[in-house]
C-alpha cells in the first residue's frame, strides 16, 4: 500500500514520464538540451556582467534587461536540471515536496515574465513618447519599484494556486506526463474537484496576464503613433530600433503562451504540450540574449571596451611577470 502523506495525497512521490526517445536518441537529446541550457546561462550571465561593469549601460533600459537576464537564468534552471537528469537516467522520480516547490518556482518566474515585459514596454513608451522628461519619469525610485513589483508580485501571485494544488488528492496515478511538474499535467491526476483551482487560474489569467498584455499593447499603440509623427525616416528608424528587440521578445513570448494555454481543453494534448514547453522554458530564454544583443550598438560597444580593458590588463600582467 502506498504511504499516505499529511496533505491527503496517496503518493509521496511522482513519476516523471518525460520524453521516451530510443536508445540512439538519448545521448544526442541530452547533449542538445545541455548545450541550450549552458548557452542560456552563459549568455545571460555575460549580459549581466557587461551591464554591471560598463557605466554607459547604467540606464533604465539596461537595468530592466539585467533583471530580465537574471529571470531567464532562474526560469530555465527550474526545469532544465530535471530534464537533463531524467533524460540521462532511469531514475525519473521526484518527491511530492520537490514537485510542489518546482511548480511554485515555475509559476512564480512565469508571472514575473509578464510583469518585466510590461515594465520594459512602459520604459520604451516613456523613452519615445516623453523623451524630454524620460529621466525624471524613469528615475531610480521608479525603476526599483517596478523591479520590486516584478519579483515580489511573482512570488505572491503563485502562492494561492500552489497551496490549492498541494492540497489535492492524487490517488489514481502518480505518473506525470511531462518533463517537470506542470500545472496542467498535475490537474489531470487529481481525484477530487478542481473547479476552485481552475477558477483561480482563470482569475489570475485575467488579473495578471490579460492586464499585462493590454498594458503592453497600449504602450506600443502610443509608441506607434509617436513614431508615425516623426518627420524624418532616419528618426523613425532610430525610434523603432530602440524597441524592436523588446517587441520581438514580446511577440515570441505571447505567441508561445497562446499556443500552450489558450486553447480548448478538449484539443489539448500533453504530448504536444511537452514539445511546446521545451520551446517555452529552454529555447526562448536562449534566444532572448541573442535578440537583445544582435543589433544593439551599446552592448557591442561595451564588449569592445571590456575586451580592450582585459587585453590591457593581460599586457600589463605580462610585462610585470617579465620584470
Amino acid at each position: 500500500m502506498p504511504e499516505v502523506v499529511p496533505n491527503g495525497s496517496s503518493f509521496t512521490e511522482f513519476l516523471i514520464l518525460g520524453f521516451s526517445p530510443s536508445e540512439k536518441q538519448k545521448v544526442p537529446l541530452f547533449l542538445l538540451f545541455l548545450l541550450i541550457y549552458l548557452f542560456t546561462v552563459i549568455s545571460n550571465t555575460l549580459i549581466i556582467a557587461l551591464i554591471s561593469l560598463d557605466s554607459n549601460l547604467h540606464k533604465p533600459m539596461y537595468f530592466f534587461l539585467c533583471n530580465f537576464s537574471f529571470l531567464d537564468i532562474f526560469f530555465t534552471s527550474v526545469t532544465a536540471p530535471t530534464l537533463l537528469h531524467m533524460q540521462n537516467s532511469e531514475a525519473k522520480r521526484i518527491s511530492f515536496r520537490a514537485c510542489m516547490a518546482q511548480l511554485y518556482l515555475f509559476n512564480s518566474f512565469g508571472v514575473m515574465e509578464y510583469i518585466i515585459l510590461t515594465a520594459m514596454a512602459y520604459d520604451r513608451y516613456q523613452a519615445i513618447c516623453n523623451p524630454l522628461v524620460y529621466h525624471q519619469n524613469m528615475n531610480r525610485n521608479v525603476c526599483c519599484i517596478l523591479a520590486a513589483l516584478q519579483w515580489g508580485g511573482g512570488f505572491i501571485a503563485a502562492l494561492p494556486i500552489n497551496i490549492l494544488i498541494s492540497a489535492l488528492c492524487y490517488c489514481s496515478s502518480n505518473r506525470i506526463n511531462h518533463f517537470f511538474c506542470d500545472l496542467t499535467a498535475l490537474l489531470t491526476l487529481a481525484c477530487n474537484d478542481t473547479s476552485a483551482i481552475e477558477f483561480m487560474i482563470f482569475a489570475g489569467g485575467v488579473l495578471i496576464v490579460l492586464n499585462c498584455f493590454l498594458l503592453t499593447v497600449t504602450s506600443y499603440g502610443f509608441i506607434g503613433f509617436a513614431i508615425i509623427r516623426i518627420s524624418s525616416s532616419k528618426g523613425r528608424f532610430k525610434a523603432f530600433s530602440t524597441c524592436a528587440s523588446h517587441l520581438t521578445v514580446v511577440i515570441l513570448f505571447y505567441t508561445m503562451i497562446t499556443c500552450l494555454y489558450m486553447k480548448p481543453s478538449s484539443s489539448y494534448s500533453l504530448n504536444d504540450g511537452k514539445v511546446l514547453s521545451v520551446f517555452n522554458v529552454q529555447v526562448i530564454p536562449m534566444l532572448n540574449p541573442v535578440i537583445y544583443t544582435l543589433r544593439n550598438k551599446d552592448i557591442k560597444e561595451a564588449v569592445k571596451i571590456i575586451s580592450t580593458m582585459l587585453n590591457g590588463c593581460r599586457y600589463n600582467l605580462g610585462q610585470y611577470c617579465l620584470l
